[in-house]
């Protein structure tokens, strides 16, 4: 076995290049040509190298080891010296008291805005700083727009040197901490192909032909169209309905769009009613084809309309005749229940109040005369009784 790598050690650059160096091991055979095989915790990310150094961008936000051996041939089988092993620690501070939910986006190309929250021991009144570094710059800079959103921490800058390279194979490193030293720093590190939200695109012509819709917009700067994806939203007044088309290739073939296509995109929207009104919006997203993140959609575009509004004065019309009409509906239904309801169901008769029409009011005057005829009609009775006795005596005489 060939002897082990001297005077390993490690270092950052920037904000989160870690680099780590080493000599080439003592007594080794002329006959060895050196390589040397590395990997970090855990034996990931394995390498074979002849170069006596590594660096990993990497989030210094916990410890990270690396192991180096040395060996005479590139196969991962052969044995190699006694790995050394070199670390670096997190820094130093309480982990409760440094920035959550940090994010960062890409915002058309031109500017970076991150996000964060703060931390569960971290003071109210922590003034925050953010320090960020990519490959096109030649030092750390600063963040200067902070500001708050409710509970949110954010701050923007321009970031626009690297849009012309390939920024494929570029990050962003990021750094916030405050300046007092009692909060513990928390670094991130937002890959270029990734978090990218685009800007609406613009609407620019509307218009019918055989029963179709035709949409032409431009597309937001900075971007390429094979490297987009679209959704068109289309509103309909009269059957209210909103339908959403999906895009990812479209081309401006019809001789009605305007002659300046470059940049710009063409579709076509199959059955859509001309003679009402159509609400256009549209919105984008990167793709996978350019970008590792296809999520982010932009915001919608400024909505344009094409269509015929219908003619108001017929709805007025029915508007004022339904109500008429329904009042009169009403009005006659309820005169027939009435009727129906007396056919159906007669009333009863009053027995105190059929007597009452049949013998009249009993008032004083009638009182009178009917106690005089019942007087004379005893007397009368009487009289002829004492008649009838005095006859009686006379026969038996």
């Amino acid at each position: 076995s060939q002897p082990p790598v001297t005077n390993l050690s490690v270092s950052v650059e920037n904000l989160c290049t870690v680099i780590w160096t080493w000599n080439p091991p003592e007594g080794v055979s002329p006959n060895c040509s050196l390589w040397y095989f590395s990997h970090f915790g855990n034996k990931q990310d394995k390498k074979i190298a002849p170069e006596t150094h590594r660096s990993k961008e990497v989030p210094l936000n916990e410890r990270i080891c690396l192991q180096v051996g040395s060996q005479c041939s590139t196969n991962e089988s052969d044995n190699p010296s006694i790995l050394v092993e070199k670390c670096i620690s997190p820094p130093e501070g309480d982990p409760e008291s440094a920035v959550t939910e940090l994010q960062c986006v890409w915002h058309n190309l031109s500017y970076m805005k991150c996000t964060w929250l703060p931390g569960k021991n971290a003071s109210p009144d922590t003034n925050y700083t953010l320090y960020y570094w990519h490959s096109s710059l030649g030092k750390i800079l600063q963040c200067e727009d902070i500001y708050r959103e409710g509970q949110h921490i954010g701050c923007s800058f321009a970031l626009t040197e690297v849009k012309d390279s390939i920024f494929e194979q570029h990050s962003v490193q990021i750094m916030v901490k405050d300046n007092a030293g009692k909060i513990r720093p928390f670094f991130n590190i937002v890959p270029l192909t990734s978090h990218v939200k685009p800007d609406p695109p613009h609407i620019k012509k509307l218009f019918f032909q055989n029963g179709d819709l035709y949409v032409q917009w431009k597309n937001p700067q900075n971007f390429y169209s094979r490297c987009l994806s679209y959704q068109v939203e289309v509103n309909n007044s009269q059957t209210e309905t909103r339908d959403i088309f999906s895009v990812e290739e479209a081309k401006c073939q019809n001789p009605e769009f305007e002659g300046d296509l470059e940049g710009t995109i063409c579709f076509m929207v199959p059955g859509v009613l001309p003679d009402t009104v159509n609400t256009v919006r549209i919105r984008v997203k990167t793709n996978k084809l350019c970008y590792e993140d296809d999520k982010l959609w932009s915001n919608w575009s400024q909505a344009m309309s094409i269509g015929k509004k219908a003619d108001p004065t017929f709805y007025i019309a029915m508007l004022l005749i339904i109500p008429v009409i329904v009042a009169g509906a009403i009005i006659v239904l309820l005169l027939y229940l009435k009727r129906l309801k007396i056919i159906m169901f007669p009333p009863i008769p009053d027995p105190g109040k059929i007597f009452k029409e049949m013998f009249g009011d009993q008032n004083d005057d009638t009182l009178h005369w009917k106690k005089y005829d019942i007087y004379e009609k005893q007397t009368k009775e009487e009289t002829d009784s004492v008649v009838l006795i005095e006859n009686l005596k006379r026969a038996s005489q």
